[in-house]
């Protein structure tokens, strides 16, 4: 599904914010991504999301190098990713059922399928009262609410998850994670960036630990990764 070789990201006047990575998601795998603040977590899923370029070093997405597939290809290869922003990326002029809506739309599924789906999804994260507010009303665990929901209405093959449950309260957070959850029951692969030590605690999943932008541990335990809560962002 996802496979980096020796993959290098730098940033103009920055040093690197990836250096040397190789690492390879299967279909159907669940993993986390961690590691301090700075260490790359958010670079390496702009870089999968095709929002950033590789430096150096080789990305294939679903079987396909992203440095040979053309600009016009890549917004049909994103529309198999679904994607939970760190900063929810919400358009304010959108209420909260048209943001969910959005990439059922440009799929161009059904409106009366679309009305279904977006009812569904409002009622699995809690906001299905909310629908016709706009973003800019919502608290910041709202709007997180709203994000995961836009970016599981394709039931995309990949998910990438940007501190998914950084604005939620402990309730919240545990029916953000089922909801991740299922959808990889259902046979999406997801990769989510996480600072709290306690989902990797909690969710005994693949991790791999990030250090200044280097990968240090690829395991399947927290043991695997000492550190892995230290810091935010990243």
């Amino acid at each position: 599904m996802i496979q980096l070789f020796h993959v290098t990201k730098e940033y103009p006047g920055d040093g690197p914010a990836l250096q040397d990575v190789t690492l390879e998601l299967d279909k159907g795998e669940f993993v986390f991504l961690t590691g301090p603040s700075g260490a790359g977590k958010s670079t390496l899923l702009k870089l999968v999301f095709c929002d950033e370029a590789p430096t150096s070093g080789q990305l294939l997405l679903f079987g396909k190098n992203v440095a040979k597939i053309g600009a016009r290809a890549v917004p049909y290869l994103r529309r198999n990713i679904g994607v939970v922003f760190q900063d929810f990326k919400l358009l304010p002029q959108r209420t909260v059922a048209e943001n969910v809506a959005l990439p059922l739309e440009v799929q161009a599924m059904p409106d009366k399928e679309i009305r279904r789906r977006v009812k569904q999804l409002l009622r699995s994260v809690g906001l299905e009262h909310r629908a016709e507010k706009f973003p800019p009303s919502l608290s910041g665990g709202e709007q997180q609410r709203v994000a995961v929901a836009r970016a599981l209405a394709p039931a995309p093959a990949l998910l990438l998850a940007d501190e998914p449950t950084g604005n939620l309260d402990p309730e919240r957070t545990l029916e953000v994670m089922q909801l991740l959850a299922d959808a990889n029951a259902r046979g999406t692969t997801v990769l989510v960036a996480t600072h709290d030590r306690s989902l990797l605690e909690r969710y005994k999943r693949r991790v791999v630990l990030l250090e200044r932008g280097r990968l240090v541990s690829d395991g399947d335990s927290i043991r695997r990764a000492p550190g892995a809560g230290a810091g935010a962002g990243g």
